[in-house]
């Protein structure tokens, strides 16, 4: 959401949240100026969150009430308003590795630790995905030009099943007119590099290709043909295993937001009936040409494409088997939740999986 606030509203629009996130009470002007040292009146906070309100970043629940802030309004918290909390993530990871010895654990006690330790800190439910054995294996690639413009991909795994996609040719560079041998050369010196990378490995491996191998003249086929093959791997190749291990459910359902037991009962059903489609949501393979990095995902309340918690907040990150993304961990809280603690939290619970999986 692109909005341009002023730093005025932007100090006020963090003191809301704040403010909303520790009392789950709507937000006043005069609570604001006993809480924080905002340096204006009650009334120019009143005018602030008044345009803040016709923005669509704060809302009244009641006319008579104060405001809260909305899913835009903590998007805009989260992407611009918080800092890194490097310290709690070192706290974090300093815990884990105090309570949780990799090198005398099975994998699934580990993870079933890990679990529970997350949930304890964080207040929220905790959900960290079983490691894919990335089985689909592959035996062969091959790039073929089907006519000007258009090329077919063709996979070939170790079982000899076939996949293919087809997909619109790169764009030349800028004066240069397509060639058809010239074409055809450049997709056999392509289809031989993907080969020598990729045989005997999984699409998942794709994430720690390193293309800059190519000669230059070919790069402008690397970052089209990673998009291409991970969307093969999405479409193609199911997952081995979509078991989520879950911890810290009746904790975060005390929460004020999750009074109706309608919505307590659809949320369960989730976690212990459907799990493969919350699966495909934390464990996104759409999202794997940045999964070798990195990353934490924060899903906003309407921004989550499952119906059950589209009034929570889903905070996920990878981790990682010797750099190749094999699972998930994250937490799934209400959207007035502390997002500075729950991304550290679940930075540093990934980042420990990864080292204790890569040396298992």
């Amino acid at each position: 959401m692109q909005v341009q606030l002023t730093n005025r509203q932007q100090h006020i629009l963090w003191a809301t949240v704040r403010h909303y996130i520790a009392t789950a009470e709507p937000v006043g002007s005069k609570a604001l100026v006993e809480e924080f040292n905002l340096g204006v009146s009650s009334a120019t906070i009143r005018n602030v969150m008044g345009a803040l309100e016709k923005t669509g970043l704060l809302y009244q629940p009641h006319t008579s009430s104060g405001r809260v802030p909305s899913d835009s309004g903590y998007r805009i918290y989260v992407d611009n308003l918080i800092t890194h909390n490097e310290n709690l993530e070192k706290e974090v990871e300093a815990a884990l590795q105090k309570r949780l010895k990799w090198e005398d654990w099975s994998l699934e006690a580990l993870l079933q630790g890990a679990t529970q330790i997350l949930a304890s800190l964080s207040g929220c439910v905790s959900l960290i995905t079983i490691p894919q054995n990335n089985s689909s294996v592959l035996r062969h690639l091959q790039l073929v030009q089907i006519e000007t413009g258009q090329i077919m991909l063709i996979v070939v795994t170790e079982g000899y099943e076939t996949h293919s996609t087809l997909m619109d040719l790169p764009s030349a560079p800028e004066g240069n007119q397509p060639d058809v041998e010239l074409i055809d050369r450049e997709l056999q010196i392509v289809s031989n590099f993907l080969n020598s990378q990729l045989r005997g490995k999984s699409l998942m491996e794709l994430a720690v290709l390193d293309w800059s191998q190519l000669d230059l003249e070919f790069q402008r086929y690397g970052e089209y043909l990673k998009t291409s093959l991970v969307e093969l791997n999405r479409r193609t190749f199911s997952p081995t295993n979509t078991q989520i291990m879950v911890r810290g459910v009746s904790e975060v359902l005390r929460q004020p937001e999750f009074s109706q037991i309608q919505q307590v009962q659809t949320i369960i059903q989730l976690l212990e009936e459907e799990q493969e489609q919350l699966w495909r949501l934390i464990f996104d393979e759409t999202e794997l040409e940045q999964l070798d990095k990195p990353h934490v995902t924060v899903r906003i309340g309407s921004e989550n494409t499952l119906e059950p918690i589209r009034t929570c907040t889903l905070i996920s990150s990878t981790y990682h088997r010797h750099s190749i993304p094999v699972g998930s961990v994250g937490v799934l809280g209400p959207t007035r939740l502390n997002y500075e603690n729950a991304i550290a939290l679940v930075s540093a619970a990934s980042e420990y999986l990864s080292e204790a999986i890569s040396q298992q």
